[in-house]
């Protein structure tokens, strides 16, 4: 009955875990410093084709136990790779709309511990870049994100009733978006890898970073594992 749960429950930090020890044997002089792009570009292209598979996974998982939403999604309203927001956004609110069959009264701002999710994400990222090689190629980023994160990002701006993220973060996954883009089409093969003044100038340029992305990715990763598993909860109680 459930095929893809050992997937879907598995948390996307495993994969910056993984790298985090395989790069131990590599060192932190700087020497290493023009493997770092190379390394990140993979490691983040990992992390959203694991996130865009999930999500196949959940609509799965969804559309296996219920045939009009299999309809729905399958035929009416189909998704693609799962790369976008908007993509995104319909699995979080299929998951939320699949609860509530068993659930009227789920509110999911009430019933995720936001706050537990956001410092466990950011506890989780400190120890990668803070405790390995990884925090030597990013070493005045990472402590200035580190120590404004509590303003960067908020409980509230993530798992909203009607929304995946608010705004401000939507913003921010699109930079992130962009990049999986010139990451998985190459196009940085042909571009200038230095960042114009305009877009230095930009706000967002300030949020368009390795850090970031790999936040936003787990953010959205924990949401969906915790959906989840009240979704399968209530459905094994009915």
């Amino acid at each position: 009955m459930y095929k893809h749960s050992d997937f879907i429950l598995t948390p996307i930090y495993t994969i910056l875990s993984e790298v985090s020890a395989a790069n131990a044997a590599v060192g932190d002089g700087i020497e290493t410093y023009p493997l770092s792009e190379y390394i990140f570009q993979s490691v983040f292209l990992k992390m959203t084709g694991f996130q865009e598979q999930k999500m196949k996974c959940i609509v799965w998982e969804l559309a296996t136990n219920d045939y009009v939403y299999r309809y729905k999604r399958f035929s009416q309203d189909q998704l693609g790779e799962c790369s976008k927001y908007d993509e995104k956004k319909k699995v979080y609110l299929d998951l939320i709309q699949a609860i509530k069959v068993f659930d009227r009264t789920f509110v999911v701002s009430n019933q995720l511990d936001r706050r537990a999710i956001r410092r466990e994400t950011i506890d989780e990222m400190k120890y990668v870049f803070l405790t390995s090689n990884l925090s030597g190629w990013n070493e005045s980023l990472a402590g200035e994100f580190f120590a404004k994160h509590g303003d960067i990002i908020k409980d509230t701006y993530f798992a909203l009733p009607d929304n995946l993220l608010e705004n401000v973060l939507q913003e921010r996954y699109e930079l992130l978006y962009r990049h999986r883009n010139r990451c998985a089409h190459n196009t940085l093969s042909y571009q200038e890898n230095v960042p114009t003044l305009l877009e230095i100038l930009d706000k967002s340029y300030q949020h368009d970073h390795y850090i970031m992305r790999f936040i936003l990715l787990s953010l959205i990763d924990k949401v969906s594992i915790e959906l989840y598993k009240i979704y399968r909860r209530l459905v094994e109680s009915n």
